[in-house]
């Protein structure tokens, strides 16, 4: 019974990778309609995130199913928790996606990154999507260093987000407000993607540890 038990979980977990998987795919899809004007692209991100929600919801399911049928306690029940909670962690990375894709898609056929900040937002979008690509390693192998050192990359984007403000803030800013309105949204979008990551990689650090890297940060 137990051993049905852990194989649940494992389960769960190669269920969150996967969906962690689709979020990369989002995020990459999302950049290319934003930095190429591809409504098409940006389209489909939108419409492709039901399925993402889909997922997110037979996870819950089958974790809801694991608390009602085992009652686990100690270990186990920390893994269940974690699992929901991460599970939402991804699911919000794929709003934000599709955040970024609806931008994309209002400016059509204009690209909505101006020129000055296009390096800035390019650089984020590649940062945050090769940190989800790591979640979803970090997920697969429970590698609790390879988790911690997902906050460097968090540094790094923290930094490009001040970069946006400088660039918005200077006084050879030529793009007018709705272009100022789009990059600070895109900025905080990629973000809070890079953030949701590490919120991921430091669950994985709970469930294998039980010590939480954000509690002893603070």
């Amino acid at each position: 019974m137990r051993e049905a038990f852990h194989d649940e979980l494992e389960a769960v977990f190669s269920d969150l990778a996967d969906i962690c998987d689709q979020v990369e795919v989002a995020v990459g899809f999302a950049t290319q309609s934003l930095l190429g004007a591809d409504e098409n692209l940006a389209q489909q991100v939108i419409t492709g995130d039901a399925a993402i929600d889909h997922a997110r919801e037979a996870v819950e399911e089958r974790c809801f199913e694991l608390l009602a049928q085992q009652s686990p306690v100690a270990g186990d029940l920390r893994v269940i928790v974690a699992a929901l909670r991460m599970v939402s962690d991804l699911e919000r990375m794929g709003d934000l996606s599709v955040h970024v894709a609806k931008i994309a898609r209002l400016r059509v056929p204009n690209v909505a990154v101006p020129e000055g900040p296009h390096a800035t937002i390019s650089k984020m979008a590649e940062v945050a999507e090769a940190m989800v690509h790591r979640t979803a390693e970090i997920i697969r192998s429970r590698d609790v260093s390879d988790a911690g050192s997902l906050a460097v990359d968090d540094e790094e984007m923290d930094r490009l987000r001040r970069n946006t403000f400088a660039d918005m803030l200077g006084d050879d800013w030529s793009h007018g407000v709705e272009a100022a309105v789009d990059v600070a949204l895109l900025g905080r979008y990629y973000e809070r993607i890079a953030d949701h990551a590490v919120s991921v990689a430091n669950r994985i650090v709970f469930v294998v540890t039980g010590q939480n890297p954000a509690y002893a940060e603070a």
